[in-house]
């Protein structure tokens, strides 16, 4: 930590302690284990009612504090109290959205109207989550309620209206300008190596030697976004390795006998695991940004890079897969493909033979589920795809039986794909994924495809498109 951060810290727990004083003076304090939901409502309350800078950090603190001492049950009852008590107000607003009229009918309405609409439309919530704010070390308390209430969602889906306040406030708290991007290597303090091992999402970190190796290694490098307050804490991280050639398997990245590469004869960077650590800022994307800083990072270090792709897990794949092999109507599988799969399902490691005989099987139906199969949003199954494709990347190459781990044939019987990042396409794929739902593929992939008519009508106008670049250049 900083000094300035530290003197920052000491600053608001002083204010914090002060206003705790006045706080106590002319009540009786509570155990906090004893404050439950009903009586945070009243401190909530109080909060948004107060207008001194101390008692508010003070109470802001304590209403944290209490919080936490609350248990599963208690803390969806809060979460209620949230949703119920806790919007817009409704006088302020039927009272803007009449004087707004009035003035609509005579002309355009001043600013001073449209402000008051906008801030009456405001749901309190917003406000009391900002004054919580104000307690040292809120911002941390206040992401780890969020993971709190992303629980109570999976089974209490009316408390979304409380999330995407959450959402709001922090898309602005953890703006790309307040997050700092931080290498992580084997100078890092081992604290923040300790979280990387922890937080690591898609190929676990064995022990501290297979740390080193990932951060330490000449060819390899890993990066961290971080915001100043949570110290230490990473929100994402990346790993890469520099190679050669694009590859198409994990297992020669992650081995632990290799033989590092000499950097100045790399030709590619590789994203081959990015982990997000923060659960509670789940929504909140920081991806896109770091993908990019990263390549800008990269490419001043070792200018000699050419390519910067990803080697991405499919988790959603092998669920998908099995859905079409339950269906007798599947019109997507052959008896063939039916046998050869079945086989698969029934494998634990599949040789040599069995991984020859099921790779076209694959890489056809693997084409099929990124081109054509749709959610009923009109977007792909897979959410590493929705993160890819949607940071502006280009669906590059499959990989069947990229990763033979026991975790990667249980997602996606073993593939992988390769994510192409071209800074000067990125802007063009992300508009042409969210715009209209293309999903921007090389030829290589588009080919895998066993029928023409099954892509797409925006899939085949870009593979026409990519044909007739291809014959101009």
């Amino acid at each position: 930590m900083d000094a300035g951060a530290s003197f920052f810290g000491d600053l608001l727990g002083s204010i914090a302690e002060r206003g705790r004083a006045l706080l106590d003076l002319g009540r009786e304090r509570r155990p906090v284990g004893a404050v439950r939901a009903a009586g945070l409502k009243e401190l909530c309350d109080r909060l948004l009612s107060g207008q001194g800078e101390a008692s508010g950090v003070a109470l802001a603190r304590e209403i944290l504090l209490a919080y936490a001492g609350l248990k599963t049950g208690e803390r969806v009852a809060f979460f209620e109290i949230l949703a119920s008590a806790f919007g817009p107000d409704r006088a302020r607003l039927e009272a803007a959205i009449a004087a707004y009229s009035a003035a609509a009918t005579d002309g355009v309405p001043s600013p001073a109207l449209t402000w008051e609409l906008h801030a009456a439309s405001e749901p309190r919530r917003q406000e009391l989550i900002r004054r919580l704010n104000l307690a040292p070390g809120a911002t941390a308390r206040l992401v780890a309620m969020r993971s709190d209430l992303l629980d109570a969602m999976a089974r209490r889906r009316d408390l979304a209206e409380v999330d995407r306040d959450f959402i709001h406030l922090f898309s602005s708290w953890f703006n790309r300008g307040f997050l700092v991007l931080r290498r992580i290597d084997w100078s890092t303090p081992a604290n923040v190596l300790e979280k990387i091992i922890r937080y690591e999402a898609v190929h676990e970190i064995r022990d501290w030697d297979d740390l080193r190796a990932r951060v330490d290694s000449p060819d390899r490098r890993c990066y961290a976004f971080f915001h100043p307050a949570l110290v230490d804490e990473p929100l994402i991280f990346v790993e890469v390795a520099l190679t050669r050639d694009i590859p198409g398997a994990i297992g020669p990245i992650l081995a632990e006998k290799r033989t590092p590469l000499d950097p100045k004869a790399a030709r590619t960077a590789v994203f081959y695991s990015i982990s997000n650590c923060q659960r509670g800022l789940g929504g909140v994307s920081f991806g896109n940004f770091l993908i990019k800083q990263v390549v800008e990072e990269i490419s001043r270090e070792f200018p000699g890079l050419t390519h910067y792709v990803t080697l991405s897990p499919v988790p959603t794949f092998r669920g998908w897969l099995d859905e079409e092999r339950a269906s007798p109507s599947s019109a997507l599988l052959t008896a063939d493909d039916r046998a050869t799969l079945d086989t698969l399902a029934a494998s634990e490691t599949p040789d040599a033979a069995l991984i020859a005989r099921a790779t076209p099987v694959i890489e056809a139906l693997a084409a099929h589920y990124f081109l054509v199969a749709r959610s009923p949003k009109g977007k792909p199954l897979d959410p590493v795809a929705r993160f890819h494709l949607g940071n502006g990347a280009r669906l590059e190459r499959i990989n069947p039986f990229g990763d033979l781990s026991a975790r990667g044939l249980a997602q996606a019987y073993g593939l992988m794909v390769n994510y192409l990042y071209r800074l000067d396409e990125i802007e063009a794929n992300h508009e042409a994924f969210f715009d209209k739902s293309e999903i921007v593929a090389s030829p290589q992939v588009r080919r895998l495809l066993r029928a023409e008519g099954v892509v797409p009508p925006a899939a085949k106008t870009s593979a026409k498109a990519a044909k007739s670049k291809a014959l101009a250049g």
